[in-house]
């Protein structure tokens, strides 16, 4: 069964306490923070201290994605802000091994995004370190964009990959994921959909994370 992750990204940042307790009683499995320094990607969004104040109220597990630059000299800081799962920007990890390493030493999972312009085969020689694969089918930055249709290639090869290697890596869809894709994303072998506008702009979103947990 494939999990949901809506994306706190397109919550209402005035009462997310509210949206908080939302996800806490509809289906989704995890919450989905994009943590963004306005280096690495041209937007600014929150830090360790809103992730640990919501932490205090979550009752499922937090992705956390970091899309900044050096995430190294972070890692301890989201850890102890109450991250399940951690995942880098293989194009901001100089030393991406070490950097997955470092995440699993503080007791988090570990995962990889790959930007729309890079491809899944640079992971090839670490895949059965990684945890999760975060593949962005919008460019990094900014919620609400138009799916790129390149991605359901990049699904498809990146769970063959996954298979060749025995390895138990998540593929992890974010960006762009609606009502319509979902089926095909899952098809071609995603197991983590993240969901951002299409959960917090329907007018029952209870309701639209309870029909993407059904698409079969």
């Amino acid at each position: 069964m494939h999990l949901i992750a809506p994306s706190i990204l397109s919550a209402n940042f005035l009462n997310l306490e509210k949206d908080i307790d939302m996800i806490n009683d509809s289906e989704a499995d995890w919450f989905h923070i994009d943590v963004m320094d306005g280096r690495f990607v041209p937007n600014i969004t929150f830090g360790m201290p809103v992730i640990a104040a919501m932490k205090k109220r979550a009752r499922k597990p937090f992705d956390v994605h970091l899309m900044i630059v050096e995430p190294e000299k972070y890692i301890a800081d989201f850890a102890n802000a109450g991250a399940d799962m951690l995942t880098v920007h293989y194009e901001a990890s100089t030393h991406l091994h070490r950097n997955l390493q470092l995440i699993k030493s503080h007791g988090m999972k570990a995962g990889v995004a790959l930007n729309p312009h890079t491809p899944v085969s640079l992971l090839s020689d670490i895949i059965n370190d990684i945890d999760l694969v975060c593949i962005m089918s919008v460019n990094p930055g900014f919620g609400g964009q138009k799916f790129i249709e390149q991605t359901m290639q990049k699904v498809r090869q990146l769970a063959h990959m996954i298979d060749e290697h025995g390895a138990h890596t998540q593929i992890e869809i974010d960006g762009g994921v609606t009502m319509e894709n979902a089926h095909a994303l899952i098809k071609n072998g995603a197991n983590v959909l993240v969901a951002g506008n299409t959960v917090f702009s329907s007018p029952d979103p209870v309701h639209t994370i309870q029909r993407l947990k059904q698409v079969v």
